[in-house]
């Protein structure tokens, strides 16, 4: 891990092995800051628009999952509209949110999908949080990710997504790749943002572990 940029008081590093870029960790919010900033979306299940971006993800999620598979919505916010959507093609949708959704029991069970839709980028421990997500898992089963990607390092000071208190990593195409390597997962990107993993049936309840340094 090595410093990137510095945003005014912000610093931001740059992991070497899979070229995430992260928050540093003096600059994380507490709990309670995070929970106020995100009393302030508004994200409706009925809303056409905001169905039109979460099909980003579930027309190409609902094409790989068997009829009546059972998911998790983790990071669902306090409205799922993902579980909704999904609910409507006959799946069954458990959400989880620390915030909204806390209970920590369904995440003690195995999924034939996980889906992530703009949660990944809020990781404040990203290793501990994708292990936590392989392991929740049916071999075979699919983690389905949205956030949006990175590409301009030139750029990021001034990107709309950085600027959000809340989004403390940042991921490239070849980020979501390495990540797939290190768990033996099988990675695919359908669309802009988009991002589906497939953990193999053969060997599935062991994953390598991520090696990363802590943050400074």
């Amino acid at each position: 891990m090595r410093d990137l940029v510095s945003v005014g008081e912000l610093r931001y590093l740059r992991c070497d092995a899979c070229e995430a870029t992260l928050l540093a960790s003096a600059h994380l919010l507490e709990a309670d800051a995070e929970l106020a900033f995100y009393l302030t979306h508004r994200n409706d299940a009925d809303d056409a628009g905001y169905r039109a971006f979460l099909a980003r993800l579930v027309e190409p999620l609902r094409m790989q999952l068997a009829p009546g598979s059972i998911g998790l919505d983790y990071g669902c916010g306090p409205d799922s509209a993902l579980a909704a959507m999904l609910e409507e093609f006959g799946h069954r949708v458990i959400s989880y949110d620390p915030f909204f959704a806390p209970d920590a029991s369904v995440l003690e069970r195995r999924y034939d999908f996980v889906a992530c839709t703009e949660v990944i980028e809020h990781f404040h421990q990203p290793a501990d949080e994708f292990a936590r997500l392989d392991r929740m898992l049916e071999p075979g089963g699919v983690l389905a990710l949205m956030t949006c990607f990175q590409t301009d390092d030139a750029r990021f000071p001034n990107w709309h997504y950085r600027r959000d208190p809340t989004h403390v990593v940042f991921y490239r195409e070849h980020t979501l790749r390495r990540l797939a390597d290190i768990h033996g997962w099988c990675c695919e990107i359908p669309g802009k943002d988009v991002a589906l993993m497939r953990k193999p049936v053969a060997d599935a309840t062991i994953s390598r572990p991520i090696r990363t340094r802590t943050r400074r």
